[in-house]
C-alpha cells in the first residue's frame, strides 16, 4: 500500500482518530507533560511515536516527547538502527544500555519462557530512566489486541479478571503509564507500519517463543476473529462496561446488603403474587417439575 494511496490516508486518519479518542477518554496527556515514549523497534512503538509526534504539532496542549530505547545487549542487536532513524526524524532520544539479556539467559532454562523475567527487568530500567529524565508520563505501544490477550492470560492462568488498562498509576505512585493505542487494532497497525517501511528490529529473546502462553492466546483469539469478525472489539468494549453486581467479587459489590434492599410484593401490585420470594420460586419450579 502506497503512502499516497487513498486507502493509506484513510487508515492513517482512523489510527490518529482512535488514538486521539483514547487520549481524551482517559485524560492521558495534560499541558506541560514530558512524555517518554518507549521505542522497542517493533511496529507498535514506531506507530505510536509517529502518531504522537503528529499530534504534538496540532494538539491544543503543549507537551514534550523523548524517545527511549533499552539496549538489552541481545547478540546481533543492530545498535545503529534506532539512533539513525530518530536523528533523521528529529526526535530527542536516549539509548539506555543494560545487559538484561545475560541475566535472563542465566536464570531461565532454555525450555522455559523468558517473558516474565525479561518484562520485570525491562520495567525496572524504564521506571528508573523516566525518573532520571523527569518524565511525567511513560507511553507504551500496547494496542487493543494486547489488552484482550492480557485479559485472557490472567483469566486462564492467574484466575483473575484483570487486564491491561489504558492508563495506570504504578504501585509506588511515582509514574503514570499511558497506552494511547488502546483503541487501535493490531491488524491496522501492521498495515500502517508496512506502508511506512519502518526499520523493524525483531525480538529474538522472549515474545516470539512458540511455547509462550501469550502466543497461544493470540492464536486462539485470532481464530475467533476469523470465524466471527468483530469478536475482539466486542471483548474489548466489555472491559469498559463492567457490572460488579453481575460478578462475584464481594470487595466490589455488597451482596450482603441485598436482603435489606429487597421489596416484598403484595397481591395485586404490578400483577405480582403475594408471599415470599422462596414461596414464589417453589411454586414456579413445581410447574416445570417432571417428577
Amino acid at each position: 500500500m502506497s503512502r499516497n494511496s487513498t486507502n493509506f490516508k484513510r487508515l492513517h486518519r482512523r489510527l490518529a482518530r482512535e488514538m486521539g479518542k483514547a487520549i481524551a477518554d482517559y485524560a492521558m496527556i495534560q499541558d506541560g507533560d514530558r512524555i517518554m515514549v518507549c521505542l522497542s523497534g517493533g511496529k507498535d512503538s514506531y506507530t505510536l511515536l509517529t502518531l504522537l509526534t503528529e499530534l504534538q504539532r496540532r494538539a491544543p496542549v503543549s507537551f514534550e516527547i523523548i524517545a527511549m530505547n533499552l539496549d538489552q545487549k541481545q547478540p546481533g542487536f543492530p545498535e545503529h538502527v534506532l539512533p539513525g532513524y530518530l536523528s533523521e526524524q528529529g526526535v530527542d532520544y536516549r539509548i539506555i544500555e543494560a545487559d538484561t539479556y545475560s541475566i535472563v539467559k542465566e536464570k531461565v532454562p532454555a525450555n522455559r519462557v523468558a517473558c516474565s523475567l525479561c518484562s520485570r527487568l525491562r520495567r525496572g530500567v524504564i521506571y528508573r530512566t523516566a525518573a532520571e529524565l523527569g518524565a511525567t508520563k511513560i507511553a507504551l505501544g500496547h494496542h487493543r489486541d494486547d489488552m484482550v490477550e492480557t485479559l485472557f492470560l490472567n483469566l486462564f492462568h492467574a484466575a483473575k479478571l484483570k487486564g491491561m488498562p489504558p492508563k495506570l498509576l504504578t504501585n509506588d505512585r511515582r509514574h503514570v503509564v499511558i497506552r494511547p493505542l488502546a483503541y487501535c487494532a493490531e491488524a491496522d497497525i501492521a498495515r500502517f507500519a508496512r506502508a511506512m517501511d519502518y526499520p523493524i528490529i525483531p525480538c529474538t529473546l522472549c515474545g516470539t517463543q512458540p511455547q509462550a502462553q501469550r502466543a497461544q492466546i493470540k492464536e486462539m483469539l485470532q481464530g475467533w476473529e476469523r470465524q466471527n469478525p468483530g469478536r475482539l472489539e466486542a471483548i474489548f468494549h466489555a472491559t469498559q462496561d463492567i457490572r460488579p453486581s453481575q460478578l462475584g467479587d464481594t470487595t466490589l459489590f455488597d451482596f450482603a446488603a441485598l436482603d435489606a434492599q429487597r421489596t416484598v410484593a403484595h397481591e395485586g401490585e404490578d400483577g405480582e403474587p403475594c408471599g415470599s420470594t422462596f414461596e414464589h420460586f417453589s411454586s414456579t419450579r413445581a410447574l416445570f417439575s417432571f417428577d
